[in-house]
């Protein structure tokens, strides 16, 4: 299986990891079945992404698409990071192989589940914007 430079960079050295203690927005995906679990963090004030960061526990893979989930939507409006894809994040990673899409998924998720918990905090319902987060993809394995 090979990996794209960006992929080997972003898993060797990533961007933006570790909790935030004043986060207010925190969103949790995984998939048991694999192991790979995303903890995303952000901070949002006047409706920008001012920092965000992530925790994950998994493949180089998921922490690097962990890693260029947050590099894509830090700086950027709530509703520019409400449109963050899975293919974005691949995309700006120079592609995946076809068994660590599922990576790219819960990035978009982790993102998605991070901007939920914020508008709940905000006392908004967060369905009809952010969407429902969905159950993780099941995880591709090679044999």
């Amino acid at each position: 299986m090979a990996y794209s430079e960006k992929v080997m960079d972003h898993f060797a050295n990533p961007r933006n990891v570790g909790e935030m203690p004043d986060a207010n927005g925190i969103g949790e995906v995984g998939n048991s079945k694999c192991g790979d679990i995303m903890k995303m963090y952000i901070k949002v004030e006047d409706d920008i992404i001012k920092d965000v960061s992530f925790k994950t526990f998994g493949c180089g893979a998921a922490i690097a698409t962990s890693s260029m989930a947050t590099e894509l939507v830090k700086g950027r409006s709530v509703k520019d990071a409400l449109k963050l894809t899975n293919k974005a994040v691949m995309e700006a990673l120079d592609g995946l192989p076809p068994v660590k899409v599922h990576c790219s998924i819960l990035a978009e998720q982790a993102i998605k589940a991070a901007l939920s918990d914020y508008y709940t905090r905000q006392g908004i319902n967060p369905e009809p914007i952010v969407g429902k987060i969905t159950e993780a993809p099941e995880c591709a394995y090679e044999n």
